[in-house]
């Protein structure tokens, strides 16, 4: 028994086990036709109920999904800053979240083609609720986060994780994904919450904050869409939330998201890493003797970084000027590119509902304007 059975993926002695159980169940099958169309389903079958570790099911299965998920659903993805990350090095990334799989999935194949650490990565347990969810995710070095929960059992739940964290990266040498905030980004406004650094926190044991969190070798990660192909299911809650209403979730809305996002078309992709916030870190801590203004400082500086490194499309653009009416920013997008943002929007907004259209457009909007922001506060 270890402390982390509740939120731990399997061990590699379970894989094949768990493989086992799950060989048969229709989305795995599903999923495996998809990868490989052109296999008898005996061959990749008997190939899967070989393979005894995350690495191989990742490398040899899941690797290829992704693959095949970006040549059907994307017009590529590009990458940036990786060369600046060690081989053989447990690297903490907070990242901005926009996909609920395939932020961490392109995160963890580029991580594979340029020989560096494969993460274990933080999952919510609303997403793994079906039991084949559940098993995938342990599948593919997911832990898990508990949600909705007491004060006393999420303060508890809190310090299991970031126990879970250290463990991840000081004794299995293994990095770590955790977005910087809870739940996806849903307006385009990429913040980072204080409360996951106390998290981190939590974990530092015998060690000085300062100490703990150099070597934990914190790297943001940013990664953007062209296209988000879940903005239209997205708009329910931004509508509930400007008419200051409780939004509460439909039935398997979590599932067909997680879908959607895989399946739908989303354009290009890209993929930043920054480089480790050593010096910020050590800056922070010889200004100020504050926890609480330590936390809040490297807060912002997250902040600034991933939002710096966020590639921004002609959409995002596009967005900009119709929300403004304007057309300032016509030299970043083509009148065909505008076209087809439009006709993207008569598809999925009710265009007499204003609200509607403005969130919409404030979605795509967010990053410009946030991104100017940051440029005014501290110029690169």
């Amino acid at each position: 028994m270890s402390k982390f059975d509740s939120i731990r993926p399997f061990y590699d002695s379970e894989v094949n086990n768990a493989l086992k159980e799950v060989a048969d169940h229709p989305m795995m099958k599903a999923m495996m036709n998809f990868t490989f169309p052109d296999k008898d389903e005996r061959e990749w079958t008997e190939q899967l109920l070989k393979t005894h570790s995350i690495r191989d099911f990742q490398i040899n299965f899941i690797y290829h999904s992704v693959r095949k998920v970006l040549d059907l659903t994307s017009d590529g993805l590009t990458t940036s800053g990786f060369e600046k990350l060690e081989p053989n090095t447990a690297y903490l990334f907070i990242s901005n979240h926009r996909d609920i799989i395939l932020d961490t999935s392109l995160l963890n194949a580029t991580l594979y083609e340029h020989g560096l650490l494969m993460t274990t990565s933080a999952i919510g347990d609303n997403l793994v609720k079906k039991p084949f969810l559940k098993s995938l995710s342990r599948l593919t070095r997911n832990f898990i986060v508990y949600r909705g929960l007491s004060s006393k059992a999420m303060l508890e739940f809190s310090r299991l994780n970031s126990e879970y964290i250290r463990e991840a990266i000081f004794s299995q040498n293994r990095s770590v994904w955790i977005a910087q905030r809870e739940g996806r980004t849903k307006d385009g406004l990429d913040l980072t919450q204080k409360g996951i650094l106390k998290m981190l926190s939590k974990g530092c044991e015998n060690l000085s904050l300062k100490d703990y969190f150099l070597k934990l070798k914190i790297v943001p990660v940013s990664i953007s869409y062209e296209n988000d192909p879940t903005d239209v299911l997205k708009m329910p809650e931004l509508l509930a939330k400007a008419r200051e209403e409780t939004y509460v979730k439909q039935k398997n809305e979590d599932f067909r998201t997680l879908m959607s996002g895989i399946m739908g078309q989303k354009k290009r992709i890209h993929i930043s890493v920054g480089k480790v916030l050593d010096e910020e870190i050590n800056t922070i801590f010889e200004k100020e003797s504050s926890v609480n203004k330590q936390l809040q400082l490297l807060v912002e500086e997250l902040d600034k970084v991933i939002v710096r490194n966020y590639r921004l499309w002609p959409t995002n653009y596009i967005a900009l000027d119709l929300l403004n009416q304007s057309d300032e920013h016509r030299h970043q997008y083509t009148s065909e590119e505008k076209q087809e943002f439009q006709e993207r929007i008569q598809r999925g907004v009710e265009m007499d509902n204003p609200m509607a259209v403005k969130n919409f457009l404030s979605m795509y909007a967010n990053p410009v304007i946030h991104n100017d922001n940051l440029k005014q506060l501290a110029p690169k």
